[in-house]
């Protein structure tokens, strides 16, 4: 695929002010760097649409006046679509299960929450568990959903700062509509001169996530193809190369399907450190691609 590539060491289309008070963690959270994604998004455009919502980094940042987010992950979008309707339940779920690691053993406590969760999935514990397991590498078994990830070591934000933090989360999605669907749902109903920004489970190093093994890369491309035909501007993050480029992901992009790909530094890989034990991984540099159909 003969793209225009650019580095994010060039000057990009415009600057966008950091936003880093993430509200969930999440595998392949994108707080740290998604104000460089948004900085290469159209300088106008209609309705925003993200249907990988995810930790909701990049819509956080972007803060758009109209939106639709969306997941197929039910406990998950149930987390947002609780910060659009009643934000101070979110800090209510949260306090609860602090206050219970905090007076109790912790991680019996936690693994009490975990057992919460995977007896009934559900946003309350699945909002506590993304802040408290270990890395923030929330991982599910294939066979059933089971959330196998063991405590953290760190001791999660309190209440109070977690409070702080949904009261501007909720300032910053107040434009959005927090959807429980497909993808395919999502941008099959995108008109000309809407942008969607698409971060899908990576093939490479995201295979542990809910429901990632069901997805096809390949019915993803079609869409973005049917929404360039429309005069949709579509922006996806994939799959880039990692260990300090020594590996480039070996993926079916399709010919002229994207006009423009930019590599984005993601620094070190929280799952492979989780992989192999906590060990420092000065090698293990990732970088995210963001194709770009316009």
């Amino acid at each position: 695929m003969q793209l225009q590539q650019l580095s994010l060491l060039s000057s990009a289309p415009c600057q966008v002010k950091p936003f880093k008070a993430q509200l969930l963690k999440w595998i392949g959270n994108k707080q740290r760097f998604a104000h460089e994604i948004v900085s290469y998004f159209p300088e106008s455009f209609n309705t925003y649409y993200e249907p990988f919502l995810g930790s909701g980094a990049v819509l956080g940042t972007l803060a758009p006046r109209k939106a639709v987010a969306s997941d197929v992950f039910q406990p998950l979008i149930g987390i947002w679509q609780t910060l659009h309707q009643s934000p101070d339940a979110l800090k209510i779920w949260y306090e609860q299960r602090w206050l219970a690691l905090k007076n109790g053993n912790k991680v019996e406590e936690y693994e009490k929450i975990k057992a919460s969760y995977n007896n009934c999935p559900n946003a309350a514990d699945l909002l506590f568990l993304s802040r408290s397991c270990y890395g923030g590498v929330v991982r599910f078994r294939k066979a059933d959903g089971y959330m196998s990830t063991p405590c953290g070591v760190h001791d999660p934000i309190s209440p109070t700062s977690f409070a702080q933090r949904v009261d501007e989360w909720h300032q910053r999605t107040i434009g959005t509509t927090f959807l429980h669907q497909d993808y395919k749902l999502a941008m099959e109903v995108a008109e000309k001169g809407d942008l969607i920004y698409c971060d899908p489970p990576y093939t490479f190093t995201q295979s542990i996530l809910y429901g990632a093994q069901e997805f096809e890369l390949s019915d993803l491309f079609d869409a973005i193809q049917q929404c360039k035909q429309r005069g949709v501007y579509v922006a996806l993050s994939i799959d880039g190369t990692k260990k300090s480029g020594n590996f480039l992901c070996n993926l079916p992009i399709p010919e002229h399907l994207f006009e423009r790909e930019i590599f984005v530094n993601c620094g070190r890989s929280m799952l492979k450190r989780f992989q192999m034990n906590g060990k420092t991984l000065e090698e293990e540099i990732v970088l995210d691609r963001l194709l770009l159909t316009y």
